[in-house]
């Protein structure tokens, strides 16, 4: 990966954005010696949404549209009310 202090980058921005769209290579902007900034190529511009790119990387296994649980196991079903929710009264001064 090349390396530029920011004051070289800034001077050359333009050519340098256009080696790493070229080559593919990364940029590195440092400044005082230390890492500021990574320049690196856009990518592929025809994934349109980053769950493009994990097209074709499941395996669908079983029934995913049923229940987990049988309908007798739910509540709703056996009229079963849940228990009420305990509230905070609220004091108010007068």
């Amino acid at each position: 990966m090349k390396s530029n202090a920011v004051t070289e980058f800034k001077a050359r921005c333009l050519a340098l954005l256009e080696d790493v769209a070229r080559t593919g290579e990364p940029v590195l902007a440092t400044k005082r010696g230390k890492p500021l900034a990574r320049i690196v190529p856009s990518g592929e511009e025809k994934d349109r949404y980053p769950q493009d790119g994990l097209a074709g990387t499941v395996t669908i296994v079983g029934d995913v549209i049923s229940p987990v649980l049988p309908a007798s196991a739910w509540s709703a079903l056996r009229s079963e009310l849940l228990p009420p929710a305990k509230r905070k009264e609220r004091r108010t001064r007068r």
